[in-house]
């Protein structure tokens, strides 16, 4: 858990910029598009404010890479619908940078976005809050989905 994952949802919005302007096929528009991608950004900084102003009303860190700070588990608000909110508006913010480059190509590096948070992040945070919560995280883990 070296890289913070909004650095890594940079690289991978880096990655769908290049795939956009080197790959000759791939285009496509339809009526909408622009709203569609207003819409998921907008709904993308709704996910990640709420998160955020759950866990800072629990008064627990946001920090995904020193665990060891985390004071409390939350499972209230947006996280009784999703464990990772903050990951989930990322995601969306890549699916709507997708829209508005408008290359089909880039549903696969939004994809290798989740395979990459589930692997390298989500899956070691997980093992950190097991440990610091055990049942009762054990428990939220089954009743709450991990993106949505």
């Amino acid at each position: 858990m070296k890289v913070l994952p909004v650095l890594a949802m940079l690289i991978f919005g880096g990655l769908m910029y290049v795939l956009d302007k080197f790959l000759p096929f791939g285009e496509f528009d339809f009526f909408g598009r622009q709203r569609l991608y207003k819409f998921l950004l907008i709904l993308a900084f709704l996910v990640i404010l709420f998160g955020i102003f759950q866990f800072a009303r629990a008064k627990t860190t946001t920090n995904p890479i020193d665990l060891s700070r985390t004071s409390k588990l939350v499972t209230n608000g947006i996280y009784k619908y999703t464990r990772n909110p903050m990951y989930l508006g990322m995601l969306l913010i890549l699916l709507a940078f997708g829209l508005k480059l408008g290359n089909a190509f880039n549903t696969l590096l939004a994809a290798g976005f989740v395979y990459y948070m589930n692997h390298f992040q989500i899956k070691k945070e997980e093992e950190a809050l097991l440990k610091l919560f055990g049942k009762e995280y054990s428990m939220y883990c089954k009743a709450t989905r991990r993106w949505f």
